[in-house]
């Protein structure tokens, strides 16, 4: 008991403490790299499945369109976590051990029972929801072998992708990195076996995933229930109260729209790149989606290092520690959206040939890359504002966020442009960088006076608590 409590003091010491810009290093390199192996590793499955000889084009369009479905099996786990963590976080902050630790079980109660719900859904109507999302004859019998095996294993993503949240925000980013790299290295072991060893094809990658999953959601499950952890997985307090659930899901409810537009989004792109270009757009969108996913998740990392600095600090009312925590976030996530983009827009036929080998998709997919993240530069700036309001416990303005980009922009453009470009696969494209460059604009208006508004009253708070 007294060695957990020395535990406890000393991760708090150093969220309260320590330098923003040394504890923001320290946080965030893990949180990037975990971020980073985890695309790396969706990578490798995609790899492999592209490069399957004779069918690896069709298998790849085919494993594409499961994607929507798997982005929302994820987004479940956002809805949970990404709103329970930062309210942990918070609680902790405000001194508040067992508020946390109830949030941290009723949290676990939902996502185990949410992935039973998922996977039941999926076992039932997965076949008809691939249709619905893109897929046709030539593809559904890759999409329904890869999602029949990945759905089995709903209930390790739930676990693994939610409780790891709560592992970062007590500030063990390097205990949340090894999550993901576990689930990564296994995968990339079993992927080869599986497809080619096995000759499994796209079941193997599945396959691979799942295994990949379960042993990660072990490891995760097994470190919040051991004394090192500051919050505590206690078996008393898994259960459903709606008292603790209802502000999490409030709050999860940003990042978990953010990942269901990010499905809406892909369902939209498949549907009309299939009306005006045919499979080997909907196979290059594939590719640019997975890249998407990768500039996101690289920025998001920042922003996981940055939650439990932002979000303890924001509980602990210490206003000038959270506005210099932010500085830091928006000018991290600003540089690497640079250099992704400069790696975009000059390096497009490398990127586009780590997923195919086909001549034909490789040169449309390199012509596709450069329209469709011609803005990304920017990007940076709309991250470290919507994730910081999440971080912060602002759940209306980041919702709004949410809806704005994907919802009001986005979508309408995807089905808008190719009406008014002759060459209707380029406007397609361009819907992305329109959308992103409106996004950026309003929400940097937005996060400004709401950013505002919130240190302020944490500063009259200060004031009259003294």
């Amino acid at each position: 008991m007294e060695k957990e409590c020395e535990n406890i003091s000393s991760k708090e010491n150093e969220l309260a403490g320590l330098p923003v810009r040394r504890l923001f290093f320290k946080l965030a390199v893990p949180a990037v790299t975990a971020q980073v192996i985890n695309v790396t590793y969706n990578m490798v499955d995609r790899m492999f499945i592209g490069h399957i000889p004779k069918i690896g084009a069709d298998a790849l369009t085919g494993v594409g369109v499961t994607m929507p479905v798997i982005l929302g099996i994820s987004a479940f786990a956002a809805l949970v976590s990404m709103g329970g963590a930062p309210r942990a976080s918070i609680a902790l902050g405000r001194k508040q051990h067992g508020e946390a630790e109830r949030i941290l079980g009723t949290c676990t109660f939902t996502l185990a029972a949410l992935s039973i719900i998922l996977t039941v859904v999926m076992l039932l109507f997965g076949r008809q929801i691939l249709l619905l999302f893109g897929a046709d004859a030539q593809t559904i019998p890759y999409a329904a072998d890869y999602i029949q095996i990945y759905c089995m294993g709903t209930v390790f993503v739930q676990l693994s992708l939610g409780l790891n949240s709560f592992i970062t925000a007590q500030g063990f980013s390097g205990t949340s990195m090894l999550t993901v790299l576990i689930g990564a290295v296994l995968n990339c072991i079993l992927d080869p076996v599986f497809i080619y060893l096995f000759h499994m094809g796209v079941k193997g990658a599945a396959l691979a995933t799942v295994i990949s999953q379960c042993i990660s959601s072990v490891w995760v499950t097994a470190f919040l229930c051991s004394g090192r952890s500051v919050i505590r997985l206690r078996r008393s307090l898994i259960r459903f109260e709606p008292g603790i659930l209802l502000p999490c899901i409030a709050l999860g409810f940003s990042p978990c729209l953010m990942q269901i537009t990010e499905n809406l989004v892909a369902v939209c792109f498949n549907v009309s790149l299939l009306k005006y270009a045919g499979n080997t757009a909907v196979g290059a969108v594939t590719i640019l989606c997975t890249i998407m996913n990768f500039t996101m998740l690289l920025l998001t990392g920042m922003t996981q290092g940055a939650q439990p600095i932002l979000s303890y600090n924001a509980g602990a009312g210490n206003a000038g520690r959270v506005k210099e925590t932010f500085r830091m976030v928006l000018f991290s996530c600003t540089v690497g959206s640079v250099l992704i983009w400069a790696f975009c827009m000059f390096g497009n036929e490398l990127l586009a040939g780590i997923f195919t080998n086909d001549a034909g998709l490789l040169a449309y997919t390199a012509w596709a890359l450069r329209i469709f993240m011609s803005m990304s530069a920017i990007f940076g700036v709309q991250v470290a504002c919507q994730y910081s309001m999440v971080a912060l416990g602002n759940a209306p303005v980041a919702i709004f966020l949410s809806i704005y980009r994907k919802i009001l922009l986005l979508i309408p453009l995807i089905f808008l442009m190719p009406k008014i470009m002759e060459n209707k696969a380029a406007g397609i494209f361009m819907a992305e960088p329109i959308a992103d460059t409106a996004a950026v604009c309003t929400t940097s208006v937005c996060f400004y006076f709401s950013f505002r508004k919130l240190l302020r009253s944490m500063e009259d708070e200060a004031v009259e608590f003294r």
